[in-house]
């Protein structure tokens, strides 16, 4: 649900993994490595960078001391306003845009963690409810800390994230845009809508980039054939997927996975 640590080595996060959970990473000292996907980042002093559930994660080094925060999407989102502020300014974005983000405010900021620290340790009357908030001013301060170092405000649209996250329960189901807007209780219309709204492409082509985001991912570090990542993708015809990857890479999932092995 929710949990917060404390860690000085890469122990426990040595090996690449993913969970379905939201992740924060903060440097407290000196400095530390991580491989997020197929990037590779490095992390100093008041500096933190965010993993998205699902994305895999590994901490290469830690030379210092390291905060983790993890929660559930079901922890955190309890509406609307919720989804859309773990989101904001692409905080945990599902494009696999992560970044590094300098805390202005690290004082703050550093609080607010071991008072999230405390809550989870305590656990006095209704501390699930504090957490909650505090959390809530962690992303704010975090938004505001991208503001300050000069990204442009992007508010998304909950409607927006919740076919995002349709999307990436589903792939192996191969749902079209207007299966999702069905489960969604809206319309193609509008997922077309808030799709070129948020990133000038239309609902189809996002799930186009999920899915090679997704494929990226399994190619990299499951241990399956190209047929079996096809199957979990929502390919019945494997050699459709190799030329559909080699589409929107440039390059056939057999030569992507060599690329890996150099």
């Amino acid at each position: 649900m929710v949990n917060i640590e404390n860690i000085s080595t890469t122990e426990h996060f040595d090996k690449p993994q993913r969970v379905l959970k939201y992740i924060l990473f903060w440097c407290k000292e000196g400095t530390f490595d991580i491989m997020v996907d197929e990037d590779s980042f490095t992390l100093k002093k008041s500096e933190a960078i965010t993993i998205t559930s699902g994305q895999y994660h590994q901490l290469k080094s830690v030379n210092g001391l390291v905060t983790v925060l993890d929660f559930t999407l079901d922890f955190f989102c309890k509406n609307d306003n919720d989804i859309e502020l773990i989101f904001h300014n692409s905080l945990f974005c599902h494009f696999g845009m992560n970044e590094v983000i300098y805390v202005r405010n690290t004082c703050f900021f550093e609080e607010t963690l071991s008072k999230i620290e405390k809550e989870l340790d305590e656990k006095p009357y209704q501390y699930l409810i504090s957490t909650h908030s505090h959390i809530e001013l962690l992303l704010i301060e975090l938004n505001r800390s991208k503001i300050a170092n000069g990204d442009e405000i992007w508010k998304p649209d909950a409607l927006f994230l919740k076919f995002l996250l349709e999307v990436r329960t589903n792939f192996s189901q191969n749902y079209s845009v207007a299966q999702f807007a069905q489960r969604l209780l809206t319309t193609e219309a509008k997922l077309n809508e808030v799709s070129k709204l948020h990133t000038s492409k239309t609902a189809q082509n996002v799930i186009y980039s999920l899915i090679i985001s997704e494929a990226k991912r399994l190619l990299h570090y499951e241990s399956l054939t190209i047929k079996e990542v096809a199957y979990n993708l929502g390919f019945n015809d494997p050699f459709y997927f190799s030329n559909f990857f080699k589409k929107h890479t440039a390059k056939s999932p057999k030569e992507f996975k060599k690329e890996l092995s150099v």
